[in-house]
C-alpha cells in the first residue's frame, strides 16, 4: 500500500464479483492459518481475531485499491466514519485508501480515451501526460496541454465502475460482515446508502461539470477561493476536463505561520455556512485532497464537485433552528429540532435521544466560546466518538437519517478534522452570528 501501482481495473460485474470471491477465499485461508496458530499455542480460536489479522487487513485493503469504484469508496468511508469501531490494524490500513488508489496501465487508459474521444485524440493536444497526477476511487487525473496552449486537468473515469456500484456495495457489505471486519453492533445501512447515492452521482461527469460551473459562478466574487473552469469541448459523461490550477496540498499549510492557517481555516468554515444558508448547494465530500492552496494568490483551490447536493430552503430553516438552539445551549430546543431533521422519530429510544442532546451541546460549546477556539489542542473529537460509540454499539438504534442530512454531517465533520489538522485558531462565535 505504499505508493501507486499500475493495475488494470476489473471492468465487468462478473469480473469484480470474482475478485471479491478470491478475496473471501484469501481471508478464509488467513483465518485458517491464524486458527492453527491459536491451537498450537493452546488457545481457543476466536472468529473476529482470526479474521482481523494484520495480514488479512492488508489483503482486504490491497484488493479494494485494485478494484477501485464502489468497493474502494466503501473502504474509505468506513475508515472515516467508523474507524474508531474497527480493529486498529484494519482502521489504519483502510485509512491509507483515502490517500491514493492504483492507476490504470497506459493500454487501458488509451482504450478509455479512444472510446470517448476517438482513436486520433492525441492530435488535439500539444502534450498529454500518461502518468496521472492524482488517482481516487472513481477515476484518475492527467495533466495535458491543448494545441492552443490551454493547460488542463483531465479526470478519466475507470471503466466498468459506474455499472457495478450497486453490486459492489452489496457484495462487499456481505463480505465484511462475514469476515467480522465490521462489529455486529454497527449499523452499516445508512453509511452504505449514502455511499451508493454519492457514487451514482460522482460517476456522472456531466452532472459534475454542471455543478463545477455553478459553483464557479457562485464563488466568482469570493477572494478566498478559486474554482477551475470546465473545458466543455473535452468533457463527456466519463471524462471531465477543466483548467489546471496550481496549488499544494492544503495540509501542507500546517507548516505555515499561524495567521495563514487561521485565515484559511476561517474561510473553509465560512464556506460550509454559506453553502448551507446562502447558496443552497453543498459539496459534501470532505476529502482533504479536494482542497489545495495556491501560495502565489493566497486562494484555496476547490476541486471535485461530484458529490454536490441541493439544500432546500425548508431544510436550511430546520438547520437554523438547530443552530439557534445549540448557540443558546437549550437542551429542550435541541431535542425538538432533531425530529424535523429526521435524526430521531417515535421509535428512537429515549436514552439515545438524551445522549444525542448531550453530544450536540458538547459539539456546540466552541460556538459559544468567547475568543478563538484552538482546534489543534482540543479533544472534542475523541469525546464525541466515545459518546457515539455508546449509541453505535448498543444495537437498538434504528433511526436512519435522510441521506442529505448524513452527507451534511460528513461535510461538517470533515471540515472540523481538516481545520484541526491545520492546528488553527478560529473565533467561531463571530462566524456563526450572521447565520443564527
Amino acid at each position: 500500500m505504499t505508493g501507486r501501482r499500475s493495475v488494470p481495473v476489473p471492468r465487468t460485474r462478473i469480473g469484480r464479483l470474482a475478485r471479491l470471491g478470491s478475496l473471501g477465499a484469501g481471508l478464509a485461508g488467513g483465518m485458517a492459518a491464524e486458527g492453527a496458530r491459536s491451537l498450537a499455542r493452546g488457545e481457543r480460536p476466536r472468529l473476529p481475531g482470526m479474521a482481523l489479522t494484520p495480514g488479512n487487513a492488508a489483503r482486504l485493503a490491497r484488493e479494494l485499491a485494485t478494484m477501485r469504484g464502489a468497493a474502494m469508496k466503501v473502504g474509505q468511508l468506513l475508515s472515516m466514519e467508523a474507524g474508531d469501531l474497527l480493529a486498529p490494524e484494519l482502521a489504519e490500513i483502510l485509512g491509507r485508501l483515502r490517500e491514493t488508489a492504483d492507476t490504470m496501465p497506459p493500454r487501458q487508459l488509451k482504450e478509455v480515451l479512444s472510446a470517448e474521444w476517438g482513436g486520433d485524440f492525441l492530435r488535439r493536444f500539444r502534450s498529454f501526460e500518461t502518468t496521472p497526477i492524482a488517482a481516487a476511487s472513481i477515476g484518475q487525473v492527467h495533466r495535458a496541454e491543448t494545441r492552443d496552449g490551454r493547460v488542463l486537468a483531465i479526470k478519466v473515469q475507470y471503466p466498468g465502475v459506474a455499472q457495478a456500484i450497486d453490486s459492489d456495495i452489496r457484495n462487499l457489505a456481505g463480505l465484511m460482515r462475514w469476515s467480522g471486519a465490521v462489529p455486529k453492533g454497527l449499523d452499516m445501512g445508512p453509511l452504505l446508502e449514502a455511499a451508493r447515492v454519492q457514487l451514482h452521482e460522482e460517476a456522472d461527469y456531466r452532472r459534475e461539470a454542471a455543478a463545477l460551473a455553478r459553483f464557479g459562478g457562485l464563488l466568482a466574487e469570493d477572494p478566498e477561493f478559486a474554482v477551475p473552469a470546465v473545458a466543455e469541448e473535452f468533457s463527456t459523461r466519463r471524462i471531465l476536463a477543466m483548467d489546471f490550477l496550481p496549488g499544494e496540498p492544503v495540509e501542507a499549510l500546517a507548516r505555515e505561520a499561524a495567521e495563514v492557517r487561521d485565515r484559511v481555516a476561517a474561510a473553509l468554515i465560512r464556506l460550509v455556512l454559506r453553502e448551507t444558508f446562502e447558496l443552497g448547494l453543498m459539496q459534501t465530500d470532505p476529502n482533504f485532497a479536494n482542497y489545495r492552496y495556491d501560495p502565489g494568490t493566497g486562494r484555496i483551490v476547490l476541486l471535485d464537485f461530484g458529490a454536490v447536493q441541493e439544500i432546500a430552503p425548508a431544510r436550511a430553516a430546520q438547520l437554523r433552528e438547530l443552530l439557534r438552539a445549540a448557540l443558546a445551549d437549550d437542551g429542550g430546543a435541541i431535542r425538538e429540532s432533531f425530529a424535523p431533521l429526521g435524526l430521531t422519530d417515535a421509535a428512537t429510544p429515549p436514552h439515545h435521544v438524551g445522549t444525542m442532546v448531550e453530544m450536540a451541546r458538547m459539539a456546540s460549546a466552541p460556538l459559544r466560546q468567547a475568543g478563538a477556539f484552538d482546534f489543534g489542542a482540543s479533544d472534542l473529537v475523541a469525546r464525541l466518538r466515545a459518546k457515539g460509540m455508546e449509541i453505535g454499539l448498543a444495537g437498538d438504534f434504528a433511526t436512519v437519517p435522510p441521506v442529505d442530512v448524513l452527507l451534511l454531517q460528513r461535510k461538517v465533520a470533515g471540515t472540523y478534522l481538516l481545520v484541526a489538522r491545520l492546528g488553527a485558531r478560529v473565533e467561531l462565535s463571530v462566524l456563526m452570528a450572521p447565520y443564527a
